[in-house]
């Protein structure tokens, strides 16, 4: 698999894989065991793929990825993220990006992952009540005291990235992106590229909807975190059913499949942008892993762009509860 770079340093490969799916955020029976972990991060490696994306809220992701690399971790870049706090029953409650609790977080994820250093530490959302200066300071430290490589943000405004920008260099930002999910292209994929930062789309198969697999609605279990996410709810989810007609032409057309499709057109976007598909799913993976070798021709692309555009998209890609979190 060919390799990019995020940020002025950090090469990785052109596909990576977030780790959410190992636990049960979307259904209580989704969580994974370590040896189904281990079987998937072993293939992925096989593939070439470099990149394992996870978080401390992604319990218990961040300890099965520590153990399936175990023997390999030359070969592997962690990335993992800090901040949100959850309740008794592991729903997001706040943000806690105070200097303190930035150094606590980062030693009980070096603990989890049974790891000395994290190659990419983001802050996975911001702390309105703590200037972002003051995080990213503390991150600084964590680089200088050899505990973190590089530094990344998640879900923040442009403006919020060039504060973060001058007090210490981030080498990439995570934010939601994929063709029915395309918010960040007016000011924050620009402002990415002005500043030389990275692009690591996550969701980049719309939380599994770009893939054509499910069925509707009420077809996610009990559980999964998609049915308080508006684009899933039934009304909004007929209507953008329509979408996937040219996805599953076009797929047609290359021998390949829709979450393919999606993928190919995500990663045309430019050589500054890595997707982090998730999957448990041995041949999910080897699916993800060719939509590197598919190259869609101009017309094609032109065609998806004109047809996923913003208005032809129904819901809000989260609920209050969730938008509350974010730097709008």
């Amino acid at each position: 698999m060919k390799r990019r770079f995020l940020g002025a340093g950090l090469e990785v490969s052109e596909l990576g894989l977030g780790c959410m799916s190992f636990s049960g955020y979307y259904g209580a029976s989704g969580a994974v065991d370590a040896a189904s972990a281990r079987c998937v991060v072993d293939r992925a490696l096989d593939l070439g793929i470099t990149l394992f994306d996870t978080a401390a809220m992604y319990a218990p992701s961040e300890a099965l990825l520590g153990g399936a690399i175990a023997g390999r971790r030359t070969q592997a870049l962690i990335a993992t993220k800090f901040g949100i706090t959850l309740d008794e029953r592991g729903r997001p409650t706040a943000v806690d990006a105070r200097p303190e609790a930035v150094v606590r977080s980062c030693d009980e994820s070096l603990r989890q992952l049974g790891i000395d250093t994290i190659d990419l530490y983001y802050l996975h959302r911001i702390d309105r009540a703590v200037p972002i200066e003051e995080t990213v300071g503390a991150m600084a430290e964590l680089v200088r005291r050899g505990k973190v490589r590089f530094l990344g943000l998640c879900e923040v405004s442009a403006t919020t990235l060039r504060r973060a920008q001058r007090v210490h260099p981030i080498a990439a930002l995570q934010s939601e992106y994929s063709l029915w999910s395309r918010d960040i292209e007016a000011e924050i994929l620009p402002a990415c590229r002005e500043l030389g930062i990275g692009f690591v789309p996550y969701s980049p198969l719309g939380r599994g909807f770009l893939t054509g697999r499910i069925a509707s609605a009420q077809s996610l279990q009990e559980g999964d975190a998609r049915r308080a996410i508006p684009r899933f709810q039934s009304e909004h989810f007929e209507r953008n059913r329509a979408l996937l007609a040219i996805l599953e032409r076009i797929a047609a057309t290359h021998g390949g499949t829709p979450a393919q499709v999606a993928l190919a057109w995500l990663m045309s976007q430019g050589e500054d942008i890595v997707p982090i598909p998730g999957t448990k799913v041995i041949s999910r993976l080897d699916e993800n892993a060719a939509a590197a070798r598919l190259r869609l021709p101009s017309d094609h692309l032109a065609e998806l762009d004109r047809m996923f555009s913003g208005e032809r998209v129904s819901g809000a890609r989260y609920g209050d509860a969730a938008r509350r979190f974010l730097d709008e």
